[in-house]
């Protein structure tokens, strides 16, 4: 079992973007850090609000996305061991928070990518419910099932 850890201001950050997304599914990059074996806690999000509607979402990578990575990279002093890509996240907010067919398919195509550098990537899914978001992890490693982990919102 792994662990993603997600402080207040992420958790604000995200419920804010869902409210405004009025139902449409958006999503965008996971950057974080390294905590411990199998832990990690979310450092930091992009928000990509085009390309989603009610029942998709259409992930797109460009130099916005380019330019997010080199300033989280460089905010953390390139140290890549502490500080890195975690993965993607996008909301379900008509459907489970479970990966789709297509999710599953465009994490594995990220990990198996050689150009992306990947050792494994997090998908979270996400949704309001009554104000409250709601949200689900899972890993993707290369040459092994996906695993289930815990979404853990920290109280500081």
């Amino acid at each position: 079992m792994f662990k993603i850890l997600i402080n207040k201001e992420i958790t604000s950050c995200l419920i804010n973007e869902l409210d405004k997304a009025k139902g449409r599914e958006i999503g965008g990059l996971l950057m974080g850090e390294y905590v411990s074996e199998n832990v990690f806690r979310i450092s930091s999000l992009t928000v990509q609000k085009e390309g989603g509607d009610t029942n998709y979402f259409i992930r797109r990578i460009g130099n916005k996305v380019k330019k997010d990575l080199e300033s989280f990279f460089e905010e953390y002093n390139y140290n890549y061991e502490k500080f890195n890509y975690l993965g993607e996240w996008h909301s379900h907010p008509s459907f489970p928070l479970i990966p789709s067919e297509k999710d599953q398919s465009t994490m594995w195509e990220i990990v198996n990518d050689p150009e992306v550098g990947a050792l494994f990537a997090v998908l979270l899914i996400v949704k309001l419910h009554n104000g409250t978001l709601r949200g689900s992890v899972n890993a993707f490693v290369p040459g092994f099932p996906i695993f289930q982990g815990r979404l853990i919102e920290e109280k500081y």
